[in-house]
């Protein structure tokens, strides 16, 4: 993840049914906090902006799988959602230290079809990132704007995905750290895989964002 911005790690889970958003607190959320310091070495780690994806054609569409290259959210939100999540005077305290966000992306079932693109982040230039604001963001039309960008493709970018990944795999993809000098900004997107069959089932995955704050050095 260091070195490339993504890692795709074994980690399975004792959720019995993503979909139920009390277990998914209650289990899933300590089951990450639990494989991010392990990734990151973090001190404390905090998680919002869980949602299930899926590309059937009944599925709303804040709940679809996202389209085009693009960094969830940079600085700007990852400050302001510390201070929602922490409060103002807890947040500040954290946000002293390095910080980073992580994505942690998972399949539902095995995925064979939409399976999710990342970039290597150390190919991604900051040239080639153009701000967006995004309204309405994670299933939530109340929700404040939330800030990120969107990639323009530029000779030289290299693209991964994991075919067939399976309901014991995450890919964790770090969006952005505090150190400017880190790998980070890692851009991603579904995509339509030409060797999926015509009748696969649809992609159902669940997605978790971290914030991790290092220890104090």
């Amino acid at each position: 993840m260091e070195r490339n911005g993504f890692v795709l790690v074994r980690e399975p889970t004792k959720v019995q049914n993503f979909y139920d958003a009390d277990e998914v607190k209650r289990v899933y959320y300590s089951e990450i906090f639990d494989l991010v310091k392990r990734l990151n070495g973090a001190a404390k780690v905090i998680a919002f902006g869980e949602i299930t994806r899926s590309d059937a054609e009944n599925t709303e569409d804040g709940a679809q799988p996202s389209w085009g290259a693009h960094v969830d959210y940079g600085d700007r939100t990852e400050r302001e959602t510390t201070r929602n999540i922490l409060g103002d005077e807890e947040a500040e305290k954290w946000l002293q230290r390095r910080y980073m966000l992580i994505n942690l992306w998972r399949p539902i079932r095995v995925v064979e079809r939409t399976p999710l693109a990342l970039c290597d982040a150390s190919t991604v230039m900051r040239e080639d990132l153009f701000d967006s604001e995004v309204r309405g963001g994670l299933g939530d039309p109340n929700r404040a704007s939330l800030w990120g960008f969107n990639l323009a493709w530029a000779p030289g970018q290299r693209w991964y995905y994991a075919p067939q990944m399976r309901p014991d795999e995450i890919v964790a993809f770090k969006l952005f750290d505090s150190d400017p000098d880190r790998v980070q900004l890692t851009a991603h997107s579904a995509f339509v895989d030409p060797s999926s069959r015509e009748d696969a089932p649809a992609r159902l995955s669940i997605e978790l964002r971290t914030i991790s704050f290092m220890p104090q050095t």
